[in-house]
């Protein structure tokens, strides 16, 4: 438009309405440029080719509803992961993490398995011990494993268990009084006693003890 106005001002001339909407971009569709692709000096026809614009990549998104207006009570769909997509290359994408939570202990993974078998050998060896309250709880269905897996009694049960206690003495004790003990009780060999808070801390404690 500056163009425009600074051309009719040089020449002398008055410049028009005209003169400047040529100058300004059209508001219409935007047409890919035109490429001639042959050019033919004898030949009267012209034959002209569009050029193709490059698509651009799609970006990834995490969840990305495909439905989110589906009726949910079609038969067809029994869930809601027919809402999410499988992203190609990253896997399938599913919602968060509700209701599975971990005693983490304050402490990796390793370590926390490592806590737990001792707490659980030390249990089966004294049958009382003293530890916090999230400890007793984490431990409590460790315990109850080991006890199933010694009413069992197979080979193969007895190699798990010693695969996770530390002492092959408690071991071989559990399976042998194991069904005097608690031959006719289904679970619950456990008892949690609350008592008071350790001293320094202020850490809830308890008494975790074998029914």
């Amino acid at each position: 438009m500056a163009m425009a106005m600074a051309m009719a001002m040089a020449s002398g001339s008055t410049w028009s309405m005209a003169s400047l909407s040529s100058a300004l971009p059209s508001p219409t569709v935007r047409v890919p440029p035109l490429t001639f692709a042959s050019l033919n000096p004898t030949s009267k026809s012209l034959r002209i080719s569009h050029r193709k614009q490059p698509q651009s990549l799609r970006s990834l998104t995490g969840l990305f509803p495909l439905n989110p207006l589906l009726s949910i009570s079609s038969l067809e769909y029994t869930s809601f992961e027919h809402n999410f997509t499988i992203v190609e290359g990253f896997g399938r994408v599913f919602a968060m993490r509700h209701g599975r939570r971990v005693p983490k202990l304050n402490r990796p993974p390793d370590q926390r398995r490592a806590l737990l078998r001792g707490l659980t050998t030390q249990l089966l060896k004294r049958g009382r011990i003293k530890t916090t309250r999230a400890r007793a709880s984490a431990m409590r269905k460790y315990v109850d494993k080991m006890i199933t897996l010694a009413k069992d009694g197979s080979l193969h049960k007895r190699r798990q268990a010693l695969g996770f206690i530390y002492e092959k003495q408690i071991v071989h004790a559990l399976f042998a009084e194991v069904q005097d003990r608690y031959g006719e009780r289904n679970g619950g060999y456990t008892r949690i006693i609350r008592t008071l808070p350790r001293r320094g801390d202020n850490a809830p404690m308890a008494y975790i003890e074998l029914v």
